[in-house]
């Protein structure tokens, strides 16, 4: 064990959600869930603001509409989160070159490799330095925990958040971990939990107290040897660099039950081109196939290969995947689906054998196969802007409605850039605002407006001119003025984490500046293989945006942030709406993705 807090563990506040507030200026202060919109999709991240209400990141989200009905709920934009993770990680390997990542949004950091700390005062400034560097490049808030290993440090920072620093002083970390449950501890879940609890165990005190010996008997060798040393506060665990790829997976969560046994076979191998796809940008091959099938009735069936040498061809994983579904009975319905490959390797020995089998499978239904690949096409999620043809009564091929994600980013010739509150009934309402703008107007368009286009999304933080070269981008130079002044002081955001039995020589603890963003972040947005449908129109109407009908009122509708205002009722992913001005323009809701006229705002 080190004798000085020199490991740091950074985790961003609430991640999705506060790059959401920091993007869209007219949701900051409000509560914002962002996840798979569907009726069986997941919350990713939950601001604090939704939190309030018990809306926690892998929640179902039908349940959290119903305990923050009047949130904003946002599809994920990943390639934003992944820009701004980026900058970060820049900024913590700029002190170290030890730098574990663990998602997006959380780290581990040697600060000793790299030279930057090497007692607590060189500690506690450099992570005071570190989250004044986040705010100035990114606009985000993190958290950042310093201790001496890597357990206590990820303690540390979850006490910190939102947006503030605890250290943990060497020599005090027995009697802090003392009183905690004995959840607190990594390795500890429900199952572990209620096992210890019913074995008279609660805290990590008691944990210790316990003995080795009566931890092994009750966990099992390995387990009951690592919760007694964690216990003891003991944890050598280095910060590793590079962490090896064990598996690459894709899966898919549906809408509705697949029934259809044809369906199924072609969601795998769609699902397996994927995997292949994951597997070529890493460079990586494999030798293991594995699918994952959750029933109807939540059962989860796994079935796995292995074949002779690792492989990467697209070929070889179809054909692999449809033997080990063969013995998969999806008669009653199939929620989920996926296709993993393990047993990884940098380098591929081709299975000859298999090749020539699936080539031979293939070559006589190539055709009938890309057919039905494009049928299925039809009915998966599109991306912004765009929608899959629809055949018309003749056989000829009409143009679809264009689908606008909640939440993702729009230019209009017009008015500018924006973004989408919500859409359907054959129109779009934006709300044009920049993050370094004030809240914006809300306008109302046909989705098949020529002016009205797919944009990337702005920096949350302005580039100016006089910005310092060599800083990660969006960074502001001191100059500037924006991240000024190098480290602040540790009062308002920085403490030192206190244990909760007086103990000599440890410091006090100070309470922490609460920020708008918070923490938490999510994986995976669930639902991504549901098919699109027509959902009610969000947003609010402004004198610029176009009024609803006389037809439409009184209808279901949806508006967010005004205490007993309704939102949104459950829809699939990619189209929900998110509301936030005070005037709602309310519009009936629609599954069929079509009919009614709208009008362009003047």
């Amino acid at each position: 064990m080190r004798t000085a807090p020199t490991i740091l563990h950074l985790d961003m506040d609430a991640f999705f959600a506060s790059a959401e507030q920091a993007s869209k200026p007219s949701l900051r202060g409000k509560a914002v869930v962002v996840g798979g919109l569907g009726p069986r999709g997941v919350v990713a991240t939950a601001s604090y603001e939704a939190r309030v209400f018990g809306v926690n990141s892998a929640m179902p989200m039908a349940q959290a509409r119903r305990r923050a009905p009047n949130a904003a709920y946002l599809v994920p934009r990943f390639g934003l989160y992944r820009e701004v993770s980026e900058q970060v990680m820049a900024l913590l390997r700029a002190l170290s070159p030890l730098v574990e990542p663990l998602s997006l949004d959380e780290a581990f950091v040697d600060l000793e490799a790299g030279g930057t700390a090497w007692d607590e005062a060189s500690a506690r400034l450099a992570g005071t330095k570190l989250r004044a560097d986040i705010r100035a490049v990114t606009g985000l808030t993190g958290s950042v925990g310093l201790a001496a290993s890597k357990m206590l440090a990820k303690i540390a920072s979850e006490q910190a958040k939102p947006d503030g620093l605890v250290l943990i002083e060497p020599g005090t970390e027995r009697a802090l971990l003392g009183p905690m449950s004995v959840r607190t501890l990594p390795g500890v879940g429900p199952a572990t939990g209620d096992h210890l609890r019913r074995a008279g165990i609660t805290t990590v005190e008691e944990l210790a107290e316990a003995g080795e010996d009566e931890l092994v008997r009750l966990l099992g060798n390995a387990h009951g040897h690592a919760l007694f040393a964690m216990a003891l506060a003991r944890d050598e665990r280095p910060v590793v660099a590079e962490r090896e790829t064990k598996s690459v997976s894709v899966e898919d969560t549906y809408d509705v039950d697949i029934h259809d046994r044809m369906r199924v076979e072609l969601e795998v191998q769609r699902l397996a081109d994927r995997c292949v796809g994951r597997l070529r940008r890493a460079g990586l091959s494999g030798r293991t196939i594995v699918i994952k099938v959750r029933r109807y009735d939540f059962s989860t069936l796994t079935r796995s290969e292995t074949l002779r040498g690792p492989t990467d061809d697209p070929g070889v994983v179809r054909e692999a995947a449809a033997r080990l579904l063969d013995s998969v009975d999806t008669t009653g319905g199939v929620r989920l689906l996926g296709v993993g490959v393990s047993g990884l390797a940098d380098y591929t020995q081709e299975d000859l054998f298999a090749q020539a089998q699936a080539a031979a499978a293939e070559e006589p239904a190539a055709e009938e196969h890309a057919v039905a690949a494009e049928e299925a096409a039809e009915t998966a999620a599109s991306p912004a802007g765009e929608a899959a043809p629809a055949a018309s009564p003749a056989g000829e091929a009409a143009p679809a409605e264009r689908r606008w994600p909640s939440g993702h980013d729009v230019r209009h010739a017009e008015f500018g850039h924006g973004w989408v509150q919500g859409s359907g009934l054959g129109r779009v309402t934006v709300r044009f605002e920049t993050p370094w703008s004030g809240p914006g107007r809300v306008r109302t368009f046909r989705t098949d407006d020529p002016h009205l286009e797919p944009a990337d999304p702005l920096p949350l933080v302005e580039r100016r001119p006089e910005d310092t070269p060599g800083l990660p981008s969006g960074a502001e130079s001191p100059e500037s003025g924006a991240g000024e002044a190098g480290p602040e002081p540790p009062a308002p955001g920085a403490r030192t984490l206190s244990p909760a039995v007086p103990v000599p020589g440890v410091g006090t603890r100070e309470s922490g500046a609460r920020a708008s963003g918070t923490a938490a972040s999510g994986t995976g947005a669930g639902d991504p293989g549901a098919s699109a449908s027509a959902i009610e129109a969000a947003g609010s109407a402004s004198p610029e945006s176009v009024a609803a009908p006389e037809s439409l009122q009184g209808l279901s509708g949806a508006c967010m942030a005004s205490p007993g205002r309704r939102e949104l009722s459950d829809r699939p992913q990619g189209d929900a709406g998110a509301q936030v001005s005070s005037e709602p323009a309310r519009w009936p809701k629609s599954r069929s993705g079509g009919g009614g006229d709208a009008t362009s705002s003047p």
